[in-house]
């Protein structure tokens, strides 16, 4: 090739290379932006598509085809199944257990008949006030033999219950011991109940991602 040609063609590839300006301002800015969206537009070299059924993602590019699928079935995509949750009211029965004090703490041993594991329990714990029986004389005051008859009542007070938070990890089909310190002792007399109103665990792997992971 002779040299002008050569120079030449240096200068235009130069000059096509060199087409943005260095400087931009007020006066060039749109024409800036024009070209270099036209560049960007010219110079992509891949392809997105769906497929017909719209189902199927596809990437192309001159040495690679890329192609993803998918499902609305794909809720393990959506939701992590590996953070602590509720139980639903129909596992909480399948935890049971014998509850005993021992000095000022509750005792819980938890049978936990469900498939998640449990990592938290919350017990409802009921003192029961006894009733006091009274006595009182139907109409005026008058003095009466002691074997007359007289009407009893029974006031009835309010019952006392606490909710308490306990933490263990209780695997499924496995017995583990939750315990917590109450609030205040209670005596030897009294009379208390207990109950899970609550409870918080992991769930199940489902069963596709627990064979995938085989």
């Amino acid at each position: 090739m002779p040299l002008g040609d050569l120079a030449r063609e240096l200068r235009k590839e130069h000059q096509s290379v060199a087409a943005v300006p260095s400087v931009i301002d007020n006066d060039n800015l749109s024409k800036v932006m024009d070209e270099v969206e036209s560049r960007r537009l010219s110079g992509s070299s891949l392809l997105f598509s769906f497929d017909g059924d719209a189902k199927t993602f596809r990437v192309s590019a001159p040495d690679v085809t890329c192609s993803l699928s998918f499902n609305a079935q794909a809720t393990s995509l959506l939701a992590d199944p590996y953070i602590s949750r509720d139980l639903p009211q129909t596992e909480l029965p399948k935890l049971e257990g014998p509850a005993t004090l021992d000095g000022d703490s509750l005792e819980v041993s938890v049978f936990n008949g469900t498939t998640w594991r449990v990592d938290e329990i919350t017990v409802g714990v009921t003192i029961v006030k006894r009733s006091a029986p009274t006595a009182r004389l139907v109409g005026s005051a008058q003095l009466v033999p002691a074997s007359s008859e007289t009407t009893i009542t029974q006031e009835k007070r309010p019952d006392i219950t606490t909710l308490y938070k306990m933490r263990a990890a209780a695997a499924p089909f496995a017995t583990t011991m939750f315990r917590t310190g109450l609030n205040a002792p209670l005596a030897p007399d009294e009379e208390w109940h207990w109950a899970i109103v609550q409870a918080k665990g992991i769930p199940p792997r489902p069963a596709s991602v627990a064979q995938g992971s085989q």
